[in-house]
């Protein structure tokens, strides 16, 4: 299994609306990808710290919604939300308890 890992600073007056959109939209159309597994978004509210997690099959499928649009598709849904751009990371799950 793998596991994308994108950080982003959110306007802190926006992480409800940015919570709702990812629920409301990105979950949905991850939910319609091949090798989707689940996500996790955690948030601080008081700095406006984000991270969404998702989790996939295997690393193929992590790449190739990347290389189909899907990724960039669904961070232009929080584009006027981020105080900065996101940073996107892959890594292995090595451990899941």
């Amino acid at each position: 299994m793998y596991a994308r890992l994108t950080s982003a600073q959110i306007k802190k007056d926006k992480i409800g609306e940015f919570t709702r959109i990812y629920n409301e939209s990105v979950v949905p159309a991850a939910k319609a990808q091949k090798g989707y597994r689940g996500s996790y978004v955690l948030v601080d509210h008081d700095t406006g710290k984000g991270m969404a997690i998702t989790l996939w099959e295997n690393k193929e499928d992590a790449l190739a919604n990347e290389e189909s649009r899907y990724y960039q598709e669904q961070l232009a849904k929080f584009v006027t939300l981020f105080i900065q751009a996101p940073v996107r990371e892959l890594y292995e799950v090595t451990v899941m308890a």
